[in-house]
């Protein structure tokens, strides 16, 4: 009887050679992707923003708003806890660096932070959360007002408003840009809108009766906060429990040489010790 034909080798194995064949890389079929993070739930930022319009509202009932005069509402912030350089630093209250972040001038003052704060502040929490947001906001109010307090052309005047910590949101926004750099698809895009946007608010900065300084120390806050605070998981640090399925680890050996010697006996050679990292390889199947 003749001989049947063979049946075929298996892809992934030839039994006469010995070797593992692999399928090309183009017919391999891709494991799906893991689906994005759920958003947060932004209530700490609507929870600063009713803060602030109640404030605002009592601010305003203490003031006798509308009948009092300008300087009668200048002589009530001071007591609400502005910013004022005489109190904070010769006085030694300290705590005005805080307070002053919860105080406003106006209506119109009021009304471009808390959209400001609304664009920010809640997309920002939705993405990272309250427990690293509120901190961010915290320092870079905080380090606007020491901003501030050390100007020596806010020495004559109090300061009110939650700009420098607004201002920290976008240096914030900045920082996280350049830390997960990596996991932005339109990288040119998202960085010339970004400058853009800070460009445009710090020019706001220069118009009379406008803290400026207060605007750059909470920039200057948000953005070193920011490297801290909003770094995500990079592609090739990722722990085994959380791969997704479907993928497989790759393990990248690094050799490094070094040499050993020790006292009384010299041995010298070279010592190669094999360090891994983890990294997903969605291809590598």
């Amino acid at each position: 009887m003749g001989k049947g034909r063979p049946p075929p080798s298996s892809p992934s194995q030839d039994i006469e050679n010995g070797t593992t064949n692999r399928m090309p890389r183009s017919e391999r079929k891709m494991p799906p992707l893991p689906p994005p993070p759920e958003p947060w739930t932004p209530w700490l930022m609507s929870l600063v923003f009713v803060a602030d319009i109640a404030i605002f509202i009592y601010t305003m009932y203490v003031n006798d708003c509308p009948h009092s005069s300008g300087s009668e509402r200048c002589l009530w912030l001071k007591k609400l806890g502005a910013l004022d350089w005489k109190q904070v630093v010769e006085e030694k209250e300290y705590w005005r660096l805080v307070s002053c972040m919860w105080l406003h001038a106006g209506v119109i003052h009021l009304l471009v932070n808390m959209i400001s704060l609304l664009f920010l502040g809640i997309r920002l929490e939705q993405e990272f959360g309250f427990l690293r947001i509120g901190p961010l906001y915290m320092i870079s109010g905080l380090g606007g007002s020491l901003a501030s307090a050390l100007s020596q052309a806010r020495k004559k005047t109090i300061s009110v408003g939650a700009s420098g910590a607004l201002f920290g949101l976008l240096g914030a926004m900045l920082s996280e840009l350049f830390t997960n750099w990596s996991n932005y698809t339109n990288k040119c895009s998202a960085l010339s809108t970004m400058v853009l946007i800070i460009s445009l608010n710090l020019a706001v900065g220069f118009l009379p009766q406008v803290d400026n300084s207060a605007h750059i120390g909470g920039f200057i806050s948000g953005l070193l906060a920011g490297f801290v605070l909003l770094m995500r998981p990079q592609f090739g640090y990722i722990s085994p429990k959380h791969v997704p399925k479907g993928y497989q680890i790759k393990h990248k050996v690094t050799k490094h040489n070094c040499a050993k010697s020790e006292q009384h006996i010299r041995i010298s050679g070279t010592f190669r010790h094999n360090f891994t990292r983890q990294s997903l390889n969605p291809g590598f199947l």
